[in-house]
């Protein structure tokens, strides 16, 4: 508990939280207006106009995906916000040359890698609860305004909302990971968001491409691409055609568990001078 309340104080006396706090405010409201506009558009919307895709457009307009998606909003943007913090939690260490002195200090190199995932941990359920308690506001109020009710009794909702939770928790532990494989503060900064925003996107355009050409198996693919499978679990129903909402979350946990052993071990052996 003493190497987590050292890690949490190196966070909290630097400006480092706060700053990525403030970016993450408006990116919280770009998200909520795009998802206010889709979700508009699904209640407005005749499935019958929209052809092959009316199964998959009825699914994402039941009540329990508009407001899973509406309570989780932020969530694409969060992931990479918390993925960066606890890349920050690991090589902030290198970048002002304090290593030494936390490893001279507390030899023991596993209960220190312990300490920064839960350090990053803490974060990660931080920015999670301010933005669910956003998110219970402004989601009301945006289904309310397409005609459907508040939703805050829907157990789908809820369980999405415990899932965005699980989400930012492992996200953390990404972070910490790739902070140990990468020591650069800025080389592991731009690693992350490259392969966040790049993977994201590039495998979201691929797979549809595929999709439409072999068929919507292809779309399990998706799986494999951690960003991709968060988003997958707080559907809060499962879409035709895609993957079912837990084996997004078994994925997650499979590569939130590697990467977790693969830093301790990492940092346990590599010369730290």
């Amino acid at each position: 508990m003493n190497l987590v309340r050292s890690e949490l104080l190196k966070i909290r006396t630097t400006n480092t939280w706060w700053i990525f706090a403030l970016i993450s405010l408006p990116l919280w409201a770009l998200t909520l207006l795009i998802n206010w506009l889709q979700a508009d558009a699904l209640t407005s919307t005749n499935p019958a106009e929209v052809g092959d895709q009316a199964a998959q457009f009825e699914a994402a307009a039941t009540p329990d995906a508009l407001s899973s998606n509406l309570f989780t909003t932020g969530q694409f943007f969060g992931l990479l916000i918390i993925m960066l913090l606890g890349i920050i939690v690991v090589t902030s260490e290198f970048f002002h040359q304090t290593v030494t002195t936390t490893f001279l200090t507390a030899p023991h190199r596993t209960a220190v890698m312990l300490a920064k995932l839960v350090a990053a941990g803490v974060l990660a359920l931080l920015f999670w609860l301010v933005t669910t308690v956003f998110n219970l506001i402004a989601g009301s109020a945006v289904l309310s305004a397409v005609g459907v009710d508040s939703q805050l009794g829907n157990d789908a909702a809820w369980r999405a909302i415990g899932l965005n939770l699980l989400a930012y928790l492992l996200w953390a532990v990404f972070g910490v990971g790739i902070g140990v494989l990468i020591r650069s503060q800025i080389g592991a900064t731009v690693t992350g968001i490259l392969l966040y925003l790049g993977g994201s996107i590039g495998a979201a355009v691929v797979i549809a491409i595929l999709a439409d050409r072999w068929g919507d198996w292809i779309n399990n693919l998706q799986l494999l691409v951690p960003s991709l499978a968060s988003s997958l679990m707080v559907t809060g129903t499962d879409i035709p055609g895609n993957p079912p909402r837990w084996a997004g979350a078994a994925v997650l946990i499979g590569y939130a568990v590697v990467t977790g052993v693969a830093g301790s071990l990492l940092i346990r052996r590599r010369d730290i001078s």
